[in-house]
């Protein structure tokens, strides 16, 4: 089908009708933007039926900087030896933590490196204290190629590494180092790290256990079309496979651009035709609608504010998004590549919500509904810029 009628077959059908992968690529190298996103708001609507947007009250902790597989686009990690490599104590973490918990926060994302020299009694023990000394806040800690990194420290294979992190008492498992699921790609960009079908095994032991997890995409390595939607269908079949086994899988999907400025991918694509490497608002808005359109098995939509500013992820909310991320009361990796270093206030996060139109509602990391403070009572920021949802999308 054309694109036109595989956007009018969306929006006049009353259930959510599945999009084949020959559809997607249709919708990315001929749909305009703007028939684009107002397809996936209404398909965003099928999923969540509401005038809500959620968004969450948490902290990252880089917990480590050292790291041995030097992937080309990361600005954040410093090899072993170097002497601006760090490992946080645990009364550091603890410290990060308290803050976080003065602020009614419900969540820390803790992701590093993979670092040799960390024993696995490290983690163990690191995990059992947070969650003692701090029950409120849901652990959500490392990432499959930390999983992978700490199994071959440890000779145990990466299943049983999963059960006693979460015997310890983490709750899940972040979706960090997925990238691009595509094997070209990957060799390409981050040769060192395992093949994209080592992300899926490890986030696939995580949901079989019980793990909270999210499925994550950077976009902008210079792929294809074709690539992105590989990525996306990989995800929506093993969503498949898990869902009918009665557990939720992938909570969300989140995709940001590549960031270019400072890090070794950046540098050696410099001087090449620019739409070529990286991806700026209007290719960001499009693949979050397309995400929003073919992973009809996936919950939610989150915005990336960090990568692309609060403007942007607010018109990702007229897009097919419905969740507006995180404060990341902390932030290390995205902005070592060179971004402004963004923090914001649950404030913050509540008025671009409303001025997208909408209404912000606190959540933790499993998506339950939190009370919410209305911080934006009685200001005048709220109420002097009509929302964003006012504005027909034609």
């Amino acid at each position: 089908m054309a694109w036109s009628q595989i956007l009018e077959r969306v929006k006049s059908s009353d259930t959510i009708w599945r999009l084949s992968v020959e559809d997607c690529i249709e919708l990315y190298d001929n749909a305009p933007l703007h028939p684009l996103m107002a397809a996936a708001h209404y398909r965003r609507i099928q999923h969540n039926p509401t005038n809500e947007v959620t968004y969450l009250v948490d902290r990252n902790i880089n917990y480590t900087n050292v790291c041995t597989i030097n992937c080309q686009f990361c600005s954040f990690y410093r090899p072993p030896g170097h002497d601006e490599t760090y490992t946080q104590s645990y009364d550091e973490i603890h410290g990060r933590i308290h803050e976080l918990e003065d602020i009614g926060g419900s969540r820390i994302l803790m992701q590093g490196g993979v670092n040799p020299s960390l024993e696995f009694d490290w983690y163990i023990n690191l995990i059992k204290e947070l969650k003692d000394q701090h029950p409120s806040i849901d652990l959500d800690c490392f990432s499959p190629i930390e999983i992978e990194g700490i199994a071959e420290v440890t000779n145990l294979s990466t299943q049983e590494v999963l059960v006693r992190l979460k015997e310890a008492g983490m709750h899940g498992l972040p979706g960090g180092g997925a990238e691009m699921l595509v094997e070209e790609v990957r060799k390409d960009v981050s040769p060192k790290k395992g093949h994209p079908d080592n992300w899926l095994r490890v986030m696939k032991e995580a949901q079989l256990l019980g793990l909270t997890t999210s499925a994550t995409n950077v976009i902008g390595f210079g792929e294809t079309n074709a690539d992105r939607v590989q990525h996306l269908r990989r995800i929506r079949e093993q969503q498949d496979e898990v869902r009918k086994l009665n557990l939720p899988g992938f909570t969300s999907f989140i995709a940001w651009p590549v960031q270019l400025e400072t890090n070794t991918f950046g540098k050696r694509n410099k001087g090449q035709n620019k739409f070529e490497r990286g991806a700026g608002p209007t290719e960001y808005l499009r693949h979050v609608a397309i995400s929003r359109l073919f992973l009809d098995n996936v919950d939610h939509i989150q915005a990336s504010w960090p990568t692309m500013g609060m403007g942007i992820a607010q018109m990702a909310l007229l897009a097919g998004a419905d969740d507006a991320g995180s404060t990341m009361m902390e932030e290390n990796v995205v902005s070592a590549s060179g971004t402004t270093k963004f923090s914001a206030t649950e404030y913050e996060l509540q008025l671009s919500i409303h001025r997208a139109g909408f209404l912000p509602v606190r959540r933790n990391s499993d998506y339950d509904r939190l009370d919410t403070p209305d911080t934006l009572a009685g200001s005048p920021e709220a109420m002097c810029q009509p929302p964003l949802h006012a504005v027909e999308l034609v």
